[in-house]
């Protein structure tokens, strides 16, 4: 499948979370926007700490009627293994998706390199940054699954499953924080 666009609709896929399997993503779809929020892996430190900035304002998501999914490389038992160690149990759902189909379905493609991951010198310094928080935050580097070279993208549908925004990042740390996703909603 090609990229997908602002006004496509995002097709239906059938997927499991880090609890529930055989999810329909239409089924699940908010009254106002959900987000797709396309991370690497559990033991990836920014992205966990992603997860954990996520999880820590939700209710600002729920007070717009919108919910968020985070799709990662990882499969159910990491998923289930990190939240048990951290006693961490986000209301958003962790999209189990180890085979990357969805990754490939979206054309959701790795960097050509780590050094084009990390956005270079400026993107490197955000990426330093962002690791000192997630590190305050007591979050440590984990397993590797999945392509460590991976890159992140963002979708937010409407209630439809269309397309209201697509991201496909240009380095691991291109993509809005989440004050920048409440805004789009």
């Amino acid at each position: 499948m090609a990229r997908i666009n602002v006004g496509e609709k995002m097709p239906n896929f059938v997927f499991n979370t880090g609890y529930r399997n055989d999810v329909k993503l239409y089924d699940e779809l908010a009254e106002n926007k959900t987000v797709i929020w396309v991370l690497r892996y559990m033991g990836c430190t920014v992205c966990r700490y992603d997860i954990h900035e996520i999880n820590k304002r939700y209710d600002e998501f729920k007070a717009k009627n919108s919910k968020v999914f985070v799709l990662m490389q990882s499969d159910q038992a990491h998923i289930q293994e990190d939240f048990d160690r951290t006693n961490e149990h986000p209301e958003l759902e962790v999209i189990a998706d180890p085979e990357m189909a969805i990754y490939k379905a979206l054309d959701i493609k790795p960097a050509a390199s780590m050094e084009e991951l990390a956005g270079g010198p400026e993107g490197l310094a955000k990426l330093q940054a962002k690791g000192a928080k997630a590190a305050a935050a007591g979050f440590s580097h984990g397993d590797y699954e999945g392509d460590e070279q991976q890159l992140p993208a963002m979708f937010i549908l409407d209630k439809d499953g269309v397309v209201t925004y697509a991201r496909y990042a240009a380095n691991i740390v291109d993509l809005p924080d989440v004050d920048g996703v409440l805004e789009l909603l």
